[in-house]
């Protein structure tokens, strides 16, 4: 099983459905069993949510700081 450094470095990946067919159900046995990484996966949900209906919207630079700060760390 993949550790959850790895299941969280592909979660972009894998919510975007771009992750090849062995890395995907290694991630989707990892989120199985995970319930961290499934809170991962259920924030970057929200996230893309929010940000796809905030399309329109400008954002105060302090809150895009603070959001590229929590991608960035998604992604470690």
């Amino acid at each position: 099983m993949i550790t959850c450094a790895e299941a969280v470095g592909q979660l972009w990946e894998y919510l975007d459905q771009t992750l090849e067919a062995d890395r995907r159900a290694s991630v989707e046995e990892h989120l199985s069993r995970c319930r961290t990484c499934c809170g991962e996966m259920e924030f970057a949900k929200e996230l893309r949510l929010f940000l796809s209906g905030a399309a329109e919207e400008r954002f105060p630079p302090d809150v895009l700081r603070r959001l590229h700060e929590t991608i960035e760390e998604l992604g470690r």
